[in-house]
Parts: C-alpha cells; sequence; structure tokens
C-alpha cells in the first residue's frame, strides 16, 4: 500500500486518501463481476480507501459488487453511497439507506449522498439524514451534483450545514466549477468527489494531455488525474473494472508538472472566465 498519496479531510476530522474508485456501471454484467470484485480489491491494497457506489448504479448491482469486495477487508474501506433523489424524503431516506446496507453487507455506510437534487424539499432530506447520523447507520452526509445557489440553500437549512461533502463532474475539459463552487467548498473546508476525473475518452486523446504524457513519460490517463489531485480538497474517484490499471493510476501522484506545462494545459483547455451551468452526466 503506497503511503504517499494525497489526503483530503472531512468536517468530521476523517482524513482520507485524495484517490479513490468509482463503481459506475458496475454490476450489470455478471460475466464481469470477478473482475469488478477485483479491481476494488486491487484499489483498497494501493491505499485508495474511498470506494464510491449509489443504489443506482446497476440498480442495487455496483452496491453487491462492492459488498462481495469489502468481504475480510471492511476496515481498508470507505464507503461513500448515494441516494436517489425520490427516495430522499425524511422516511425515504431512513429504507434507501437500509436497503443500500443490506446489498453492500455493511453496518454503517461511511458517507452517504444526495445523488442529485429532486423535487423532495431539502429539510426532508436534511432531516433524514441527520436521523440516520444520530442513529450511526452513517458516518456523515451529503450531496452530489449541487451549484452553489443549491449549496447556499442547503446551508441555510437547520442542520444543512452538517453537509460533509459535494460530488460533481470535474476534469481538465470540464472546468466550470474553477470560477465558484470549488472556490466556495475550498473556503468552507468542504471537500468535493470528482467523478470522471479521466472524462469520457475524448479527454485522453486531446492533443496537450498526449503532449504532456510524453514530454512526462507517463500515460495520458496519469496526466489527467494529475490534474484533478493539483486541487486543493479534491478527491478524484476514476472508475476501472481492470485491476492492473490500479497500478498505472496510483503513479498519477509521482508526477511533477512544472508550472509552464500546467499553463500550457490552461492555454489548450481553459478555465472558466464566467460562471457557466453545472455540468453533469
Amino acid at each position: 500500500m503506497r503511503d504517499d498519496l494525497p489526503t483530503v479531510s472531512f468536517p468530521n476530522t476523517i482524513t482520507v486518501p485524495a484517490l479513490g474508485i468509482g463503481t459506475w456501471k458496475m454490476g450489470e454484467d455478471p460475466d464481469k463481476v470477478p473482475d469488478e470484485v477485483n479491481s476494488i480489491r486491487a484499489a483498497l491494497e494501493s491505499g485508495w480507501s474511498v470506494v464510491d457506489t449509489a443504489e443506482m448504479y446497476g440498480e442495487g448491482g455496483a452496491e453487491l459488487v462492492v459488498g462481495a469486495a469489502l468481504r475480510g477487508c471492511r476496515d481498508k474501506a470507505f464507503v461513500v453511497s448515494k441516494v436517489y433523489p425520490w427516495n430522499a424524503s425524511t422516511r425515504g431516506v431512513q429504507d434507501a439507506c437500509a436497503r443500500s446496507l443490506e446489498r453492500l453487507a455493511i453496518d454503517k455506510i461511511d458517507l452517504y449522498l444526495l445523488h442529485w437534487r429532486g423535487d423532495v424539499p431539502l429539510t426532508e432530506t436534511v432531516a433524514g439524514m441527520e436521523i440516520l447520523r444520530q442513529q450511526g447507520m452513517i458516518g456523515a452526509w451529503g450531496v452530489s451534483n449541487f451549484d452553489v445557489d443549491d449549496m447556499e440553500e442547503l446551508f441555510s437549512i437547520p442542520g444543512g450545514e452538517n453537509c460533509a461533502a459535494n460530488q460533481v463532474l470535474y476534469n481538465a475539459a470540464r472546468r466550470g466549477i474553477e470560477f465558484d463552487l470549488l472556490p466556495w467548498c475550498q473556503e468552507r473546508g468542504l471537500p468535493m468527489m470528482a467523478y470522471s476525473p479521466l472524462g469520457q475518452g475524448d479527454l485522453l486523446h486531446h492533443q496537450e494531455i498526449i503532449r504532456l504524457s510524453k514530454a512526462y513519460q507517463a500515460t495520458p490517463a496519469q496526466i489527467a488525474l494529475a490534474f484533478v489531485l493539483e486541487r486543493d480538497g479534491v478527491l478524484a474517484i476514476p472508475k476501472t473494472s481492470r485491476p492492473d490499471r490500479i497500478h498505472e493510476l496510483s503513479e498519477a501522484v509521482d508526477l511533477e508538472i512544472s508550472d509552464e506545462d500546467w499553463a500550457e494545459l490552461d492555454r489548450a483547455l481553459p478555465p472558466p472566465a464566467a460562471k457557466k451551468p453545472l455540468e453533469m452526466i
């Protein structure tokens, strides 16, 4: 296990590595489950303690995969799962959490997120999350796909200030959050979890990413991941079902990209100059 991974700290003082594994699309094909389980275990062995999943992924299938991967090594993992917005009423979030716990075969979810904002009032969701936290079914709760106005409304609700994280789309080609959302969270010590930090494929074929990979004898995926890990308070959760890729991605933390080369990347993939709508996939 690597002991040199960068870290992020949650408001409840828990500190975790800034590199974890995502599980989107896992649990959908029974033939792929063994590799998916082994990939999660390889991530845990490499010190990627954060395992991110959701009741939406494979309609619970990904949580079953995570549960299988955690057998005998629960103590190595910081488990994150998410609730559908239509299940996020005060009572509904408790029932959904109980179902997730059963699929995961654990007695506590370390961080439980509202997957995106829906029609259920935030006051109801916060009340349900606080009950779960008080009962010990979750260690902390947070949100996903919330923009600045959503976060400000959340923090104005009694108990809303207990939100421990916000998970959003973020990578070198999707930089909109850098204008306002990322600084907003950084000022409050609120970690951001970056999903799809490697993009959806096109990013790894970008000319500047390829140039940097050649200059630093790295892979395009390592360069893309290093970009995200460079940001304070940001936790990257790339998804891979290939155990051998865990080692490749872990080496991204060893890259020392010069300020000049980061500036070149900024010219090729510029940061936002104005507010942009929050992107989601």
